[in-house]
This record gives structure tokens, sequence and C-alpha cells, in this order.
């Protein structure tokens, strides 16, 4: 079993003064610092990086320029598209569980800006099946626009349920310091195409797509025994990874059927139900994405999940509030950082140090972090160890 113990968070947002290095190296000195583990203590250190954006793509060692102490630590970067950074957590449980390291350093982060804002939606194509999907109009935003209009033709025009959820998630981000966007829009501007909402793909707008960002969050990691003895203990009760095929015309894209299974498969392990959950930190890379994720955790019936944000079930107050941080719609979407940032944003839920974040009561963090459309699904459930 393990825990985190420490942690580090970057604003995210358009970082002109920070490169892949400095962002790097700023988490981990943070996370080490704010866990009190001295870096010559770090057994191993996972980097999760998903690249492209700019011609390094070799980032691990640039964690050494953390501490020289970390010189020889084994570092090894992570990838698995959108879902990197959980990747890179689920890793560093592996090693624990295994005994092959005691304290673990995660770090997860993205430069994108550095490159041009052309070529960003063709660079996050690579996470799509080039073969079939490399050609989408509106890169990887098309490939959601394709599944919105998909999800519409099946169930009804959803716009508006969409705009509730990307009002949400603003206004939840409000309360986030380390937001790209924390600016309340209306549920009537979100659902209104005009030219500071337009269309980007199928039916998605402006306000549908998540942002493109810069930084960084770290954690660091040591088994459940050890980490009792450290002021701050997140327990990661259970988890799930599963894979599933890359091209859409291989499965009912509109299903998500990687995103359910990997629910079932945790809640098995952590012994857990949807029910039990205080709160959920969900993959809102596009607002489908989300509507979709209630219906593949349970919350909703298939075709129904537009009930759950209008009805409130999912507001910060509602009966599972879904992302009280703002989400990637608001914090914006890093993709390297982004399963970490989930992580950071459960743990101080869970400590009671999330502010005006804070949802009450929280005990129980769950966590979908995907890669792609559905195709490398993470859930990982936390609770506080003590």
């Amino acid at each position: 079993m393990t825990a985190i113990i420490g942690w580090a968070h970057s604003k995210f947002g358009k970082l002109e003064a920070e490169t892949l290095e400095s962002l790097i190296a700023g988490a981990a000195t943070e996370a080490m610092a704010e866990a009190g583990v001295a870096p010559a203590d770090i057994d191993a250190i996972y980097v999760g990086n998903f690249g492209g954006f700019e011609k390094q793509s070799f980032p691990a060692s640039f964690v050494l320029n953390a501490s020289p102490a970390l010189r020889f630590k084994p570092a090894t970067r992570v990838e698995n598209a959108c879902a990197t950074g959980s990747a890179a957590i689920h890793a560093a449980h592996t090693s624990i569980a295994a005994r092959a390291a005691r304290f673990v350093l995660v770090v997860g982060a993205e430069k994108m800006t550095t490159a041009p804002g052309d070529q960003i939606g063709d660079i996050l194509l690579n996470a799509s099946y080039r073969a079939e999907e490399g050609d989408t109009p509106g890169g990887f935003a098309g490939i959601f626009g394709r599944i919105a209009e998909l999800y519409f033709q099946r169930y009804g025009d959803q716009s508006e349920a969409l705009a509730r959820i990307a009002a949400k998630n603003h206004k939840n981000g409000l309360a986030n310091p380390y937001a790209q966007l924390r600016k309340e829009l209306s549920v009537e501007f979100c659902n209104t195409v005009s030219d500071k909402n337009p269309i980007v793909a199928g039916p998605l707008r402006r306000t549908d797509c998540s942002l493109v960002s810069d930084g960084a969050a770290a954690i660091v990691m040591c088994d459940t025994e050890t980490a009792l003895r450290f002021p701050k203990a997140v327990h990661l009760r259970g988890h799930a990874h599963v894979q599933d095929y890359l091209p859409m015309s291989a499965r009912d894209i509109v299903n998500f059927e990687g995103c359910e299974v990997a629910w079932k498969k945790a809640h098995e392990r952590a012994g857990t139900s949807l029910a039990d959950l205080s709160f959920v930190e969900t993959h809102d890379c596009f607002t489908i994405a989300e509507l979709l994720e209630y219906e593949a955790m349970g919350l909703a019936p298939r075709g129904q999940g537009a009930r759950a944000i209008a009805e409130g079930w999912t507001a910060k107050d509602g009966k599972l509030p879904v992302n009280p941080s703002g989400g990637l719609k608001s914090k914006g979407h890093p993709i390297g950082a982004t399963g970490v940032s989930m992580h950071v944003m459960a743990a101080l839920q869970l400590e009671g140090k999330a502010e005006g974040m804070q949802v009450k009561d929280a005990k129980l963090a769950g966590i979908f972090n995907m890669g792609g459309a559905a195709v490398a699904n993470y859930v990982s459930i936390l609770e506080r160890l003590r």
C-alpha cells in the first residue's frame, strides 16, 4: 500500500518566464521540501511529459537540477497521452509496492506554449489513431467534436448540458489559485455561439474546450507504514489502469467503456462504490468528456448524463461534486502535469487545505484521468490516512 506525503503545484497558464527544465526542477524542489524528505532519500523518480511541443524530448534528467543529491538516482520519463501524469503515479506505486523503492518523486510537466498555435492541435492528434483520424479538421478538438456529434445524434442536442458543465467548472475555478482562467462564465454565454465563443469543432464551442497551458505538479510517495510518520499522508486506497483500442472505429466511442471498466476495477480494489465518494476530479478536456464520464462512472444511465448537471448533482454542494478545482476547463491542461495535478487537488481536499475549493467533510476522493479518447484510462481512489 502506498501514500502521498507531500506535493507541489505551479500556476497553470502561459508561463513565459518558465522553461520545461525550470518547471520540473521547481516542482520537484517544492514537493520534497513540503514532504520533509531529503533529496538523498529519494530512491526513484518518474517524470510525466507528453512532449512534442518543443524539440527537447528527453527531460527525465531535468529533475536532477533540483538537488545535486539526486544525481545518479534512477529517473524515467513516462508517457501515456493525456493520462501521462497518472501513469507516472501508478508506476511509482508499483515500484514501492514491489519494494524496489521506499521514497519516490513524481513530477508531471508540460510547456505547451513553446509550439506555434497552429501546430498545437496537430501535435495533440498524436494521441489519436493517425491512420484513420490524423486528418481530422480542428485537430484534437475535432476528435471530441465528432464524439459530441455522435452523442447528439443518439440522444438529442445536449448543448445546454455542455454549457452548464463549462459554467460550473469556471465557477469552481474562481477559488483555485493555480487555475489559468479564473473567470466566471454564465450558462447563457457558454450556450451562445458568438464572436467571443465561436464554434471550434462539430457542436463544440470555445467554452467547451480546455486551455493550452504550461505548468507542473509533483508529489512524493512512500509505503503506507512509512507515511504514518509524516504529518501529511493521503492513502492510495485503490487504483486501476485499463487500455482500450486506439481507433475510435474499433469501439462504440460514446460509451467510454474503458472509463467504465477502470472505475469498476478501482472500486473493487478499494472496497468502495460511487456512493462512498465525497467528490471526483475527472478529465474534462472537453465538456462532452465530462458528460460521458458521468455515465461511465455510473452517476447517470446512458444518455441521461445531462440530468446530473441540470439537477445540480455535480455542483460543489451537490450529492457528488465533480471538479471542485475547476477541472481542466478552468485550471488548464498542461498534458504531462494534468494527472499529477488532479492528485494534488484531491490531496488538498482530503487534508482540509483546499480553502475556497473545499468540499465539506471530504473523506474519499475519486480521480479519473484519460489519455486520448478514453484509450488510456486511470482511476485513483484516495483517502486521508489518519
